[in-house]
């Protein structure tokens, strides 16, 4: 009997030092893992397995329902704006034209491109926002510390802006390209060294091709200057050369007449947006007299009309007896000596 009481003691002392220190605060979450769980060992790391990874789940669970909701917002803003209003200086043009040269489906078609390729970067660039805070959070709640982090990437930043000047500079000349529809898929444009259709526009490199077949690849921040044959509406302007002592007021008429028949037919009405007009005399040189048509037609129509007229204005003057220029003969024999 006198043993018993220092055994149970003992006994005592030993559930005393099992039972975590931390029950002794109820509020703690080692006190509550504790009181559900019995377990010393799981209460004792509690905030390792239990609240990091709880802390670490919610952030991914944030960070994937922010992105899905932003990606969503900035879809639907896409759409809206390529299925948004004509633009008002092509709708005097809706009761002109149709078919599929019509300006309001090209404006319409240029617009969808436009949106997607806007809500593409607008999408990537919102991925990587959120993202980057949602590593930086959960590398926080692994311990880890993220000064020195920080301070290698502001010098590795630092670093690649000074030897990727071009790279970021083509890039932000791809966003200004893209958000002002300078040009887009399928126009005919103009770039300085390079010419031809547009196949694809990139933020970083635009590539066309041109009429001989020829792929051309553009850095879009060394693009200084774009002309652009394909938006909104072309002008086809034709000089037609005739003798000098035609009688130009008649082949002014003449040309008029021409070009009128043209644009009275059912099938050039569709592409031509505007009565033609003969200008007159445009041009005198000692080859001969220029005489100038011109007339107003849908982007991807301009080279088959202007085809189509200068053929006829030749069979017209043929028919009619107007004479075009004779070659000067003797011209580059003269130019050849001079330039001895």
């Amino acid at each position: 009997m006198n043993g018993s009481p220092s055994v149970l003691a003992a006994a005592d002392g030993v559930l005393a030092d099992s039972v975590p220190a931390c029950v002794e605060d109820p509020t703690t979450l080692c006190a509550k893992v504790y009181g559900l769980s019995g377990l010393d060992w799981l209460a004792t790391n509690a905030e390792a397995l239990i609240e990091k990874p709880a802390k670490i789940l919610l952030v991914v669970v944030l960070a994937a329902v922010v992105r899905l909701l932003v990606h969503r917002a900035v879809r639907r803003l896409t759409d809206r704006t390529a299925t948004g209003a004509v633009p008002t200086i092509l709708r005097p043009l809706r009761n002109r034209t149709t078919g599929p040269g019509d300006p309001l489906e090209q404006a319409a078609a240029r617009r969808t491109q436009r949106a997607e390729a806007i809500g593409s970067v607008l999408r990537s660039f919102a991925s990587f926002v959120i993202l980057g805070i949602a590593v930086v959070l959960v590398l926080g709640e692994l311990g880890i510390d993220l000064a020195p982090i920080v301070a290698s990437a502001g010098v590795v930043g630092v670093a690649l802006g000074f030897g990727a000047q071009n790279l970021v500079k083509d890039f932000i000349a791809g966003i200004g390209i893209i958000l002002e529809d300078q040009y887009g898929v399928g126009d005919v444009v103009d770039l300085g060294e390079a010419s031809g259709t547009v196949e694809a526009v990139g933020l970083r490199i635009t590539r066309l091709r041109d009429v001989n077949g020829v792929v051309w690849y553009a850095r879009n921040g060394e693009i200084l200057r774009v002309g652009n044959k394909s938006q909104g509406y072309a002008q086809v302007v034709i000089d037609m050369p005739v003798a000098h002592d035609t009688d130009l007021e008649r082949c002014r008429r003449l040309m008029q007449e021409v070009a009128d028949e043209m644009y009275a037919e059912d099938e050039w009405a569709v592409v031509l947006l505007a009565e033609p007009e003969s200008l007159g005399v445009e041009q005198i040189t000692a080859e001969g007299v220029f005489m100038r048509v011109q007339v107003r037609s849908t982007n991807a129509d301009q080279w088959r009309v202007g085809r189509e007229l200068r053929m006829r204005l030749k069979e017209r003057f043929v028919a009619e007896g107007i004479r075009t220029p004779p070659p000067l003969i003797g011209a580059a024999p003269t130019n050849a000596a001079g330039a001895r």
